[in-house]
């Protein structure tokens, strides 16, 4: 697999079309078909993860560019995994990222239509009941480079197919103990073509159908009937599905039904990340993770609860654009866009993460004041609000230093440095516990500096912020790393698994933050495209956070969704 690193300042504004829109274009210049017609497909065994948000992207994106419409179908063919919690969760992040389906069906929408289809392929010859078990017809599928065995069932007369099919619809027979398969060949240097498996038998009830059925259609025999049912006359799908692209074809050609077309391009990948539902489910069951909505997942709901934001994820699939073979994206692409994103709607808050206590000896006793600050330098309809300032702070522990280095620009003993929309202050002397950890700084400020400016024109290299002690709030802020500090945690040696190469720093808790009081109120959330999300902001100097549905109105809680610089190569 190719790694790719893609400029995060190119723009798509003036970009040349991609192969799918040059596929398009000529679909609709030759008349092939008169309208475009997509569908997201998911099946509803997990949650959607940031791989789908391109293929929602790219279905949604390609109808609407071209004046078409995007159906949102659940491919609902396998009971034993699929749960209408999922196909809730997949609704909310659809209309999350912003946007809306024409038509909602699901495959079991079709149930009968296919079993009639597959009832007009016996009566042709085309298909046959199979008595064999599936480790059986396994091992007699061939290889690439040898020819299968034709099963022993393969020539029944078309009486018999249609007798057992019937059968096996009425639940005469147990699980796995016959299967309906394509009669195709065996030789085919297509391994999917070699009698592909039509319909297996499962008494397990359906979320939507319950009882009714106990065979249930393999998703390459449901999935271009399905396409075809709906008039898609793009199925775009990922590029691992580029070998069934024949089978698909073969069905519908078979059953000579609407010709959808299968078109694949490269699924999204990024490093440090895992995107196998099976892996994902596998973290979620055996507790690695919170839930899959934990901001360190990869899911769409774990990155809304993350703080990302609608805007920044299609940016972000936007930029990557559209490729005809697989690579893998930086992450911190990912999180360029949604710092692009949040700097221009994040309003700017101060909040101290790992507080020391400052105290400003020449001010009075008693007294605090309301100073101005502003809420977004990007957008100034955000407008300003107040902060309380008093003779007792807090400030990060990391921005004072008592034997300072030279060019050690911060607060240090004798050196003057800005409190942001504040005062001038210096630091004069440190107390220190039993320990000698520094518990409080002593300072004086220059009363003429008020607003953070000296009308001497003295200049200072240093701005910090801080937190009025008499005023602040405590808030419990959870910093988030990337989950795997592996690169590529797929790949394991012998022995070891992707859970090997977990990241055992990637969540930190840090309790006794002090915040300023205007964000006592951040327990509430947002309504966004319909969908609930958090309320996003900037802590001045520490980076983006967001609110967190574990937040109570006694106890607010805090997510990291990224730092203000890129700490990792683009």
């Amino acid at each position: 697999m190719e790694s790719q690193t893609v400029d995060s300042k190119n723009t798509t504004t003036d970009r040349q079309l991609n192969f799918l829109e040059e596929i398009i274009e000529n679909d609709l210049a030759s008349g092939r078909c008169a309208a475009v017609q997509t569908r997201f497909p998911p099946e509803p065994n997990g949650y959607l993860h940031i791989g789908h948000a391109k293929s929602i992207c790219l279905n949604f994106g390609l109808a609407k560019k071209y004046g078409g419409k995007t159906n949102l179908r659940f491919d609902d063919t396998n009971p034993v995994k699929e749960d209408t919690e999922y196909v809730d969760a997949i609704q909310d992040d659809i209309h999350w990222l912003g946007f809306d389906w024409a038509e909602l069906h699901y495959a079991s929408d079709y149930f009968e239509q296919l079993y009639k289809w597959a009832c007009q392929l016996i009566e042709r010859g085309l298909a046959y009941v199979d008595d064999q078990s599936l480790d059986e017809i396994r091992a007699n599928r061939g290889t690439v480079t040898e020819p299968g065995k034709p099963s022993p069932w393969r020539n029944r007369s078309v009486a018999e197919n249609l007798d057992l099919f019937e059968r096996m619809k009425n639940g005469e027979f147990e699980d796995g103990s016959r299967v309906l398969r394509a009669k195709i060949d065996m030789a085919h240097p297509n391994m999917q073509m070699r009698d592909p498996i039509m319909y297996r038998i499962l008494h397990t009830p359906h979320h939507r159908t319950g009882n009714r059925w106990c065979i249930y259609p393999m998703y390459d025999y449901a999935h271009g009937q399905s396409d075809s049912i709906e008039h898609i006359t793009h199925s775009i799908c990922t590029l691992e599905f580029d070998i069934h692209r024949p089978l698909y074809d073969w069905f519908i050609q078979q059953l000579d039904i609407y010709p959808s077309h299968q078109h694949e391009f490269a699924r999204l990948n990024i490093n440090y990340t895992v995107m196998s539902k099976r892996k994902l489910l596998q973290l979620v069951k055996e507790g690695y993770v919170s839930g899959w909505d934990d901001p360190r997942m990869p899911t769409i709901c774990g990155f809304r609860r993350r703080g990302y934001t609608p805007e920044s994820i299609r940016n972000f699939c936007e930029r990557i654009g559209v490729a005809k073979r697989d690579n893998v994206i930086d992450y911190s692409l990912l999180e360029f866009s949604l710092r692009e994103h949040l700097n221009k709607v994040a309003q700017r808050r101060m909040a101290v993460l790992n507080p020391v206590r400052v105290v400003i000896d020449n001010y009075p006793e008693g007294q605090s004041e309301m100073l101005t600050a502003i809420n977004n330098p990007e957008n100034a309809n955000d407008g300003t609000r107040e902060v309380p300032f008093s003779r007792e702070l807090y400030i990060e522990r990391e921005d004072f230093m008592e034997d300072a280095p030279k060019k050690y620009f911060r607060m240090t003993i004798g050196q003057e440095v800005r409190l942001r929309y504040a005062y001038f202050v210096k630091a004069q002397s440190v107390e220190k516990d039993s320990e000698g950890n520094i518990t409080c700084i002593h300072c004086t400020y220059d009363p003429a500096t008020r607003g953070g400016d000296a009308p001497d024109g003295r200049k200072v290299k240093g701005t910090i912020h801080w937190v009025s002690a008499q005023h602040a709030i405590d808030a419990e802020v959870r910093l988030f790393d990337r989950l795997f500090a592996n690169e590529t945690p797929d790949e394991a040696p012998e022995g070891k698994t992707f859970l090997d190469n977990l990241n055992p720093n990637s969540l930190q808790v840090l309790k006794g933050c002090k915040l300023e009081p205007a964000l006592a109120d951040a327990t509430t959330s947002i309504i966004e495209n319909g969908v609930k999300a958090p309320v996003r902001y900037q802590f001045e100097r520490m980076g983006y956070f967001c609110t967190d549905p574990d937040s109570s109105s006694d106890h607010l809680v805090f997510n990291r969704s990224c730092t203000l610089k890129d700490s990792f190569k683009v």
